[in-house]
C-alpha cells in the first residue's frame, strides 16, 4: 500500500472507531439519564462497543504510520544520549 493510500485508510479507521466509540457511549448512557425503554442488555452490550471502537481507532493508528511517530520519540528520550536527561541526584 503506498503511503498516501495508508494514512488515508489510517485515517478512515480512527474516524471509524472514534464514531464507534462515541456512539457506543451514547447508546450506553442516554437511556440512563433520560429513561428511555430501551432493553438493558443493549446498553449492557453497547459498553463492548467502546473496546472495539478502540481497537478500530488503534488499527488505524498502526496502519496510517500515527504510532511509529511516538515510538521513536520514546526512544529518543529515553536511550539518546544527546535528548536523555541526565541522572542528577542529589545528595
Amino acid at each position: 500500500m503506498k503511503r498516501q493510500s495508508a494514512f488515508i485508510v489510517g485515517n478512515v479507521l480512527m474516524g471509524v472507531g472514534m464514531f464507534t466509540i462515541v456512539s457506543s457511549l451514547g447508546y450506553t448512557l442516554l437511556p440512563h439519564i433520560f429513561g428511555f425503554g430501551w432493553p438493558e442488555f443493549l446498553s449492557e452490550a453497547a459498553l463492548l462497543g467502546v473496546f472495539i471502537g478502540a481497537l478500530v481507532w488503534l488499527a488505524g493508528a498502526g496502519v496510517g504510520g500515527r504510532e511509529g511517530v511516538a515510538d521513536r520519540y520514546w526512544w529518543l528520550r529515553n536511550y539518546d544520549e544527546r535528548y536523555r536527561r541526565g541522572d542528577h541526584r542529589y545528595p
